[in-house]
């Protein structure tokens, strides 16, 4: 039995969007270093890494959110998160074809690939993707090519 009451789990960030005192960088430093690492050809993903681990900047959506959100597309016009789902989904599609009988790579695949075309319908629905975008995965073998 847990003794968590209400449902609530975990922690969550706080409400503030205030900088912190500590922090040593200010909001248009913090777009400079993001456009900086943009042009290095970093994605969104290794962007806030790098501004966490290096610099000390806790949440880089405090600063540069719309930036980030139009260095969120892969060159071919996906979300970051779902290429990278893709190149996994292309990845598993390789091995099953070496390993036909890999029930637990099958199940992984079906999964995955559940996971893709809900998040391509989320896309599709806030017109990040196409309306009429389907998942296929002939598609996506070309699109990691």
């Amino acid at each position: 039995m847990h003794s968590r009451k209400h449902g609530k789990h975990g922690s969550k960030k706080p409400a503030k969007k205030i900088n912190p005192a500590w922090l040593a960088y200010d909001r248009k430093e913090t777009e400079k270093l993001i456009v900086k690492l943009a042009k290095e050809g970093k994605s969104s993903s290794e962007i806030g890494f790098i501004l966490r681990d290096q610099y000390g900047i806790p949440d880089v959506r405090y600063f540069g959110l719309r930036i980030l959100k139009s260095m969120g597309e892969t060159p071919k016009g996906v979300p970051e998160d779902m290429y990278n789902l893709m190149v996994q989904a292309v990845n598993v599609h390789k091995h099953m074809a070496a390993n036909k009988k890999d029930s637990k790579a099958k199940h992984g695949l079906e999964l995955l690939e559940s996971k893709i075309r809900r998040l391509g319908k989320y896309y599709a629905r806030n017109g990040r993707l196409p309306e009429d975008w389907k998942y296929n995965v002939e598609d996506a073998k070309l699109l990691v090519k």
